[in-house]
């Protein structure tokens, strides 16, 4: 199985105990993504269970524990592929077109729960949205070094490595927000497209 499929295979909730619990978290992510964090109940997210909406409180104390905990479970995973990207061997280029294909890749194939992790940072309360804000930042620095990396090697041109990673960033997380499964690209299509698209934009040229 290459890279590619195991992220495409993988449950993001596989490790939420017990079966309740994982129950009301898939609830959620899918109620979050159809109606928005603010516009969904703790009954809406109850009933797409098939529980009772008292039932949901036993596992989790409030709707925005259950988004936290969403949300940290998908941002640690992003570090994750980023990360293993950035410690990977190979040239800079190489490196970078496995971070970007690869973070790509599981925003399309996971497009439902990505759009709740990226795109409800704001409902979290202080505490919580500084968490997952360390997360967020450790995705930054390992993009960062990616290019950093490759503007020392002289293999890309990057005037601006800050201002880089965030368009980098930017454009494979925007992915999750217009994914179809019903298009006429995959996952993996989309993936190389925007690693080459990223490639480019940064200059990459091959050591001679």
């Amino acid at each position: 199985m290459t890279a590619t499929e195991e992220i495409l295979d993988e449950v993001p909730w596989s490790g939420v105990s017990p079966d309740a619990a994982r129950r009301l978290m898939v609830a959620a992510v899918e109620a979050f993504a159809e109606r928005g964090y603010h516009a969904t109940t703790t009954r809406d997210i109850a009933g797409r269970a098939g529980m009772s909406p008292a039932a949901l409180y036993i596992h989790y104390k409030t709707k925005e524990e259950l988004l936290h905990k969403i949300s940290t479970i998908g941002h640690a995973k992003a570090v994750a592929i980023l990360q293993s990207a950035a410690d990977a061997e190979g040239t800079p280029a190489e490196r970078l077109e496995q971070a970007v294909r690869h973070f790509v890749v599981w925003h399309a194939g996971h497009h439902t729960t990505a759009r709740v992790v990226q795109y409800e940072l704001d409902a979290l309360d202080a505490e919580h949205r500084a968490e997952v804000v360390q997360l967020r930042r450790q995705c930054d620095a390992a993009v960062r070094r990616i290019l950093t990396d490759g503007v020392k090697a002289g293999d890309f041109e990057v005037p601006d490595i800050p201002g880089a990673t965030l368009a980098v960033l930017s454009l494979c997380i925007d992915v999750a927000r217009w994914f179809n499964v019903a298009g006429r690209r995959t996952p993996d299509e989309v993936g190389a497209s925007y690693a080459d698209l990223v490639l480019r934009m940064v200059g990459a040229r091959p050591r001679s």
